[in-house]
């Protein structure tokens, strides 16, 4: 297994409860000491299946160095948790005070990041014995009962005509509304709007690699209010909780769903 962004919270807990079940996981993490010394942590509570291998996901480069490391030393993989998120905001006091780079950056984050590390792994994930796992972690704020405009919510909604090409369309809309101050106009969702489209459009290129690729288990999970530095830690749910949704989610079985939407252990509406 692959988890990102896992030197710490949630990311971190899935890795310890993956390695837990005897899988060999690959911790990753932008910065590397912080990650190796999460895996040397794991390491010391009786976990010597977790390698650390550094990962920057908005680096082609980095992305490329990891799919080789794979394919060297295991030639495939069963099971990729995609956990890391940029929020736009650091503090309460600036959750309202978004600029138009830091909504493309919130973008590239949560969702390109997402598609292009996916698309990478894709040839390792295909090779996997049982069929691979993909767990997408979103948000809440990622329900398409979010979005205001009904349109919108059609658009996302109807999974079988969406293409990436599209999704590209509805972002390009997104941050020209956002640049021209027309959000509201565009019926698009008021309350960190950048967060919120990017989890939309997770949720909608899930479902749709899911429909790309049946042999497969790929879904999205929303892990709760977890305690962790997205939210200031204001989540009252503990990491261990937090977790759970992922790591069910990359141990399903064969006959398990795909192309839903887990908010935590349980499937629920997108």
């Amino acid at each position: 297994a692959v988890v990102t962004g896992a030197n710490k919270g949630i990311g971190l807990e899935t890795v310890r409860q993956l390695a837990s079940h005897g899988v060999t996981v690959v911790l990753t993490a932008r910065d590397a000491k912080r990650g190796s010394d999460a895996a040397s942590k794991l390491h010391q509570m009786g976990f010597p299946n977790v390698i650390f291998h550094q990962l920057d996901v908005l680096d082609p480069a980095s992305i490329q160095n990891l799919a080789e490391f794979l394919k060297g030393k295991f030639g495939k993989l069963d099971i990729l948790v995609r956990k890391g998120g940029f929020l736009v905001c650091r503090s309460h006091s600036d959750v309202m005070k978004h600029t138009y780079e830091k909504a493309e950056e919130c973008l590239n984050t949560n969702y390109y990041a997402v598609k292009n590390l996916t698309e990478s792994l894709l040839p390792l994930l295909q090779l996997s014995d049982s069929g691979a796992r993909i767990v997408n972690v979103t948000s809440l704020r990622g329900e398409l009962c979010r979005i205001r405009s009904d349109d919108l919510r059609k658009e996302f909604a109807e999974v079988e005509s969406l293409s990436e090409e599209k999704l590209d369309e509805i972002l390009k809309r997104f941050l020209r509304d956002f640049k021209e101050n027309k959000l509201e106009a565009g019926g698009w969702s008021l309350m960190l709007p950048a967060y919120s489209v990017s989890k939309v459009t997770l949720n909608a290129y899930t479902r749709m690699l899911a429909r790309r690729h049946p042999n497969m288990k790929i879904n999205c999970v929303h892990p709760g209010y977890v305690n962790t530095d997205l939210n200031w830690h204001t989540g009252p749910m503990p990491v261990e909780e937090g977790a759970r949704g992922s790591v069910k989610c990359a141990l399903l079985p064969n006959d398990g769903p795909t192309g839903c939407y887990f908010d935590q252990t349980e499937v629920a509406s997108f």
